[in-house]
């Protein structure tokens, strides 16, 4: 990925920025398809909801078993949007028992947010 200088308005120093924003450094093709699959994971309304509730959690995970009360679909459905949100590299997951467990993977968050400002 490209990097970019940034100067620095409170301080005369310069700070190497990795992967600029979309708008200061042009996407490569790899970086626009990994954006692209991304953002497709990111399309549906259901999994919107479901990475907005794991990433408020209070403890900061979420049993899936408590995701299908609040999202209004079957147990299946649930559990196919999670495993799209999980192959996005959005949430990770952590078998206990028979109940699987999500949380937030806040870099990867950060990462897309920084990608668009």
């Amino acid at each position: 990925m490209a990097t970019k200088t940034v100067k620095s308005t409170k301080s005369k120093s310069e700070t190497k920025v990795c992967c600029g924003t979309a708008r200061d450094i042009p996407l490569s093709e790899r970086d626009a398809a990994e954006l692209a699959s991304v953002f497709a994971a990111l399309s549906d309304p259901v999994r919107l909801r479901l990475l907005s509730i794991i990433s408020s959690a209070p403890d900061g995970e979420v049993c899936a078993c408590d995701l299908v009360t609040p999202i209004g679909k079957s147990q299946p459905t649930v559990s196919h949007h999670l495993k799209i949100l999980f192959e996005a590299g959005l949430v990770e997951r952590e078998k206990r028992g028979v109940w699987v467990w999500y949380r937030a993977v806040p870099e990867r968050l950060d990462s897309l947010a920084s990608r668009l400002h």
